[in-house]
C-alpha cells in the first residue's frame, strides 16, 4: 500500500506559479481599442459584452426577445385577465383569443424573424463585416500530363 503523503502531484492546476499563457478578458474596448477589432474573432460574454458591434447586437437581440415575448405570450395573458372579453369577440369569424394566439404568434415570430435579418444586415454594414464566401476563382483544368496544343 502507498502512502498518499509521500506522493508528489502531477496535477499542474495546483501550481502556485503564475502561468504567463492566462489571458484576462480586458474588461470593455474603448476608443481606439476598438478600430482593429475584428469583430467575429473577440470573446463573447453576454452579460458584458466588450465591443460596440457586441452590444448594439445585443440589443437587437433583447429587444427581438421582448417582442416575442408579448406576441407569443401577449394573447395568452390577455385571455386570462380579460376572458370574457377575449371570449366573446370575434374577428374574422373567429374567437380573438383563438385568432391572435392561432395566427397572431406565429405571424408574429415571422415578421420577428425578417425584422432580425435586417437590422443584422444593416449592423454587419456598419462594423463592416462580409458574410460574402471569397473570391470566385477558375476552376482548375484537369489535366492527363499531356500537351498543350
Amino acid at each position: 500500500m502507498s502512502d498518499n503523503n509521500s506522493r508528489k502531484t502531477d496535477n499542474p492546476s495546483r501550481n502556485r506559479e503564475p502561468n504567463p499563457e492566462i489571458e484576462t478578458d480586458g474588461g470593455v474596448a474603448t476608443g481606439r481599442q476598438t478600430a482593429d477589432t475584428d469583430y467575429l474573432d473577440a470573446r463573447v460574454n453576454i452579460f458584458k459584452p466588450s465591443t460596440p458591434f457586441m452590444r448594439d447586437h445585443l440589443r437587437i437581440v433583447w429587444t427581438m426577445f421582448a417582442a416575442w415575448a408579448v406576441f407569443v405570450f401577449g394573447p395568452v395573458t390577455a385571455t386570462y385577465l380579460a376572458t370574457d372579453f377575449m371570449t366573446s369577440t370575434t374577428m374574422l369569424g373567429f374567437p380573438l383569443h383563438y385568432l391572435l394566439t392561432a395566427m397572431g404568434a406565429p405571424t408574429g415570430a415571422l415578421l420577428l424573424s425578417l425584422v432580425y435579418a435586417r437590422k443584422r444586415d444593416q449592423l454587419d454594414e456598419k462594423y463592416g463585416i462580409d458574410h460574402s464566401s471569397g473570391r470566385a476563382e477558375p476552376e482548375a483544368a484537369a489535366t492527363d500530363g499531356g500537351t498543350d496544343k
